[in-house]
């Protein structure tokens, strides 16, 4: 349901049978104010056969022999002209709704990277072992891939500003129990509620985007998002660095708080209902499938460079469990969701797969987070280990790469609307591999600045990356399933991320340690398991210029937009 800044659709219909005369404009604009009210019945629930007057303006109703499959995929057409037909409305409404959700997102993402710095200091404040420390990241992580693939259901259940209340409340509440944390215990129950909220506002900022921007216009909004996506986590360690040399830990959480109670104040005074809804009910087995299957599969990638390294926690689950879980889990879940979405009941739509360029786009969209997340862990221990640099020069060092990426965004975005992905995905493919390839020739004696000015290139190309790749793949799905396709490149975020992050350290240990074995020296053995790591990845970067070449524009966007 469409919901008007200005209240409820049809609530002012004159009732039938009054005796007041209509003159052929009222009754015209009675009419009308009925057909707004049969598509505001219809998105909340009811199927195509239930209304009271048939869809003159629909070009297939199904028979109702037909079945609830047929009625279903009615209904979601009528949703999607309702949604396309809506978009230009309120222009001032939705931009400001944009840029409320932009600021929340952004509060919650820098949050997200500021507790890696902060570990080595939890250890001897709260008096726990380092492997304890590290679940503090270890189950944002976990929560994050538990709770995303649930945001498609509730963004087509629940309007826009309710959500974004619910979203920004836990993560204030989950702020504020870990700035009052007596113990290891509260923080890490603290950051799981974090992490709850920080997992619905990506997922309902992309979302509300798709519903409310036109599609000539979709890049250079979605270029906004990357500012969100890459500035919050590279200053986030920034900041985190500077809190604790200053003010201590628990100001990690305390400066945050008053940002977000902010957000969440403004947000609901200023955040317009500008999704459409309906009601269907949660498929409960389908939400625990989802957490045993995508929970599973990034702890049991999180283990695998413990593994490797022979670091593994006592008391962790093993990792080929967990990773069997994980499969299991996700497999089973997939099934169920083809069975569900035939009533239009899925937990996670996949018909979004039906698109080849949604599915072309997030495949290659993994293979970049692979690369983005791989690089992030792999070059501050080689720059630290085996070149020697301390912890703050390391940061400095990868942060001029975040912030350009971020930077270049709008950038990106406007040219994208102008000429659409394919022209800035296969360029900016080939910069990745081959700053990959320059990566897998680094030595023990390699000038720092070498590895900026690779850092740098990595970064601009994965912004004429990414910015073409999120816009894309939204904009080849059918507006009704906006939400979900939301959810899955969530989702997908959080499995390439651990997969990478896995994939990267994996190698670079297991050659390390083979190396050492053979008499090498332990730098430069390390020197050569980051060559190695940066060689697989640079291997898998050449899948990605071929998939690059098959990213078409999105039929519904214009050929040769013009740039804003």
């Amino acid at each position: 349901m469409h919901v008007h800044a200005s209240g409820p659709i049809g609530n002012s219909a004159r009732a039938p049978g009054s005796c007041i005369p209509r003159s052929p404009g009222r009754e015209r604009h009675r009419r009308a104010r009925r057909i707004e009210h049969d598509d505001e019945t219809q998105t909340t629930g009811r199927t195509v056969s239930e209304r009271s007057a048939p869809d003159t303006d629909s070009t297939t109703v199904p028979d109702p022999g037909l079945g609830a499959a047929a009625e279903a995929e009615a209904a979601d057409r009528a949703i999607d002209r309702h949604i396309v037909a809506a978009r230009p409305e309120h222009g001032a409404r939705n931009t400001r709704v944009i840029w409320l959700l932009l600021a929340a997102t952004f509060t919650v993402f820098l949050n997200e990277t500021i507790m890696s710095v902060a570990i080595p200091e939890l250890v001897d404040d709260l008096g726990v072992t380092l492997s304890a420390a590290q679940w503090l990241t270890t189950a944002f992580m976990l929560t994050m891939a538990v709770v995303i693939p649930i945001t498609g259901f509730l963004l087509q259940r629940f309007p826009t500003r309710p959500i974004f209340g619910a979203a920004m409340t836990l993560f204030s509440a989950g702020t504020l129990l870990a700035a009052l944390a007596p113990g290891f215990e509260v923080l890490l129950g603290g950051r799981i509620i974090q992490a709850t909220g920080t997992a619905i506002m990506m997922p309902l900022l992309m979302t509300t985007l798709m519903t409310v921007v036109a599609p000539a216009d979709r890049g250079r909004f979605m270029g906004r998002v990357s500012i969100v996506m890459s500035v919050a986590p590279a200053i986030g360690p920034a900041i985190s660095g500077l809190i604790l040399n200053t003010l201590g830990w628990r100001y990690m959480f305390w400066l945050v708080l008053p940002i977000a109670v902010a957000m969440l104040v403004i947000g609901l005074r200023r955040v317009e209902n500008v999704s459409e809804t309906r009601v269907f009910p949660i498929d409960v087995v389908s939400v625990v499938l989802s957490a045993f299957g995508f929970g599973g599969l990034v702890y049991g990638l999180s283990l695998v460079g413990e593994v490797a390294s022979g670091r593994t926690p006592g008391d962790a689950v093993p990792m080929w469990i967990a990773l069997a879980v994980g499969a299991l889990g996700i497999t089973t879940f997939i099934v169920r969701q083809l069975l569900l979405q035939r009533r239009d009941r899925a937990l996670l739509d996949l018909r979004t797969f039906r698109s080849r360029n949604f599915a072309v786009s997030i495949g290659l969209m993994a293979v970049m987070m692979a690369a983005l997340f791989g690089t992030i862990i792999l070059l501050p221990i080689y720059l630290q280990d085996v070149l020697g640099l301390e912890p703050l020069a390391t940061g400095l060092l990868v942060l001029p790469g975040g912030l350009v990426m971020g930077l270049l965004g709008p950038t990106v975005g406007r040219l994208y609307d102008r000429v659409g992905p394919t022209p800035l995905l296969v360029p900016a493919s080939i910069g990745v591999s081959a700053v990959l390839w320059s990566l897998t020739l680094v030595t023990e004696t390699t000038p720092p600045w070498m590895i900026l000015a690779a850092h740098v290139v990595l970064s601009i190309s994965l912004a004429f990356m990414f910015t073409p790749l999120f816009t894309t793949a939204l904009g080849s799905v059918e507006p009704h399933l906006y939400s979900h396709g939301s959810a899955i490149v969530g989702t997908l975020q959080q499995v390439a991320g651990a997969a990478g992050t896995a994939l990267f350290i994996t190698v670079m240990t297991a050659t390390a340690a083979g190396a050492t074995a053979g008499g090498v020296e332990e730098i430069a053995a390390q020197a050569a398991g980051v060559r190695n790591a940066f060689l697989v990845g640079a291997i898998v970067s050449l899948f990605a210029i071929v998939g690059a070449t098959l990213v078409r524009r999105p039929a519904d966007m214009p050929a040769g937009a013009p740039a804003h």
